[in-house]
């Protein structure tokens, strides 16, 4: 089947969060195109497969540890990635930030630092804070238009006895890497060193550029999965965020039965929706096909941003994505680390909802993320108002 990604899709009365909460200060009559959700229709299987599950008439409680379901999430692994893990070792959870949240309380106690490569996805920073943990920071270097780890940093923060656990984004968010194996293996050698946990947020795994290869994290040090922790899902891949299915995968036996604990018995969270079940049943069996298109969309969208800053920007700079749906722009060459500057002239000239690079960290002054999951004539609206508010800028 051929899919069609130009057409724009209305989601007004939708209650969407994209649209009804945009980012503080924007105007309410802002193109939005901050939240990472798709602007995109689900692949035909997934609308056929809910059609099919609504037609049953009946929404009750819905088993999560089934064979069937299960053996779809191990399948894709598999076949994607060429990861072999036991249907065992998977967990449902209603999202990853929820996960990422849960972890944190099996993982540490308050007062206990987790560490953090920012600029990275904010949550991972409000969460810990909220639940009394404190954050730590090993920035990632950014050199030559492109960034990596600082492995020597890294080491230093994880001998801190107080620093408990690693939050390792791959691909990340928003820097756009995918980390390679020999990467991965780095970052695991020094966790393993000093017997830390890694909580690994793999949720972009399926959206990469072409000729990208995503290595999992437990595909390239097996040895240490008794310390890894994997969050991933459907949602980023196949736009059903909504539907709140996440797989967490656990190895270690006494970290499963106190997820089990806390996730079940203490706070119920273990039961997925029928229709999110659903979902991600035909999206991981049949949606494939749709996935390898919008992939190939997706990659000619950061082809006509780039392009477009080239011609009309050239003291911007979009930073090579090599995963995600997420453009990091740094707009530093215009504002010289002015965030307020930078926003002001994204909300009130420009009209463009974004996320500002300062709410990854202090090292995303002067940056912008985008989300380019849209049609490609939302994102040339887009990039022609920024344009425009740039225009008296030297």
């Amino acid at each position: 089947m051929i899919y069609k990604f130009d057409e724009p899709v209305n989601r007004r009365e939708t209650f969407a969060t994209k649209l009804e909460r945009l980012p503080k200060g924007a105007p309410e009559d802002a193109l939005s195109l901050w939240i990472a959700d798709m602007d995109f229709p689900c692949a035909e299987p997934i609308i056929r497969a809910l059609h099919e599950r609504v037609d049953k008439k009946i929404f009750g409680y819905t088993l999560y540890d089934m064979d069937e379901c299960k053996s779809v999430v191990t399948d894709w692994f598999q076949k994607r990635y060429g990861w072999e893990e036991k249907a065992e070792n998977l967990f449902f959870c209603p999202g990853i930030v929820t996960a990422y949240a849960l972890l944190l309380q099996l993982l540490t106690k308050e007062g206990d630092s987790v560490v953090l490569q920012r600029p990275i996805y904010y949550p991972f920073t409000i969460k810990a804070r909220s639940n009394g943990r404190e954050t730590v920071d090993n920035p990632l270097i950014y050199e030559n238009g492109r960034y990596r780890m600082d492995y020597e940093d890294l080491d230093k923060k994880m001998a801190d006895p107080a620093n408990k656990v690693l939050v390792l984004c791959s691909p990340h968010n928003p820097a756009g890497r995918v980390w390679t194996a020999e990467e991965l293996k780095k970052v695991v050698e020094i966790c393993k060193k000093y017997d830390k946990w890694i909580i690994c947020d793999e949720i972009h795994c399926d959206l990469v550029r072409k000729g990208v290869t995503f290595t999992p994290i437990l595909k390239a040090a097996p040895e240490y999965a008794d310390r890894i922790v994997v969050c991933t899902a459907p949602s980023k891949s196949f736009n059903l965020a909504g539907m709140k299915t996440s797989n967490i995968v656990i190895h270690n036996k006494e970290l499963q039965e106190a997820w089990k604990d806390l996730a079940d018995m203490k706070l119920a969270v273990a039961g997925p929706s029928p229709l999110g079940l659903t979902a991600m049943i035909a999206a991981y069996r049949e949606g494939e096909e749709w996935l390898e298109q919008v992939n190939a969309y997706i990659d000619g969208n950061f082809a006509y941003v780039d392009g477009f800053l080239k011609e009309h920007l050239p003291k911007a700079y979009l930073v090579p994505s090599e995963g995600t749906y997420l453009a990091w722009i740094d707009f530093n060459g215009y504002v010289h680390g002015d965030a307020e500057k930078l926003e002001g002239l994204m909300q009130k000239q420009a009209k463009v909802a974004l996320d500002e690079g300062y709410i990854f960290g202090e090292n995303g002054r002067g940056f912008e993320r985008i989300n380019l999951a849209a049609p490609r004539s939302v994102i040339e609206d887009c990039m022609e108002r920024i344009a425009s508010a740039f225009a008296d800028e030297a």
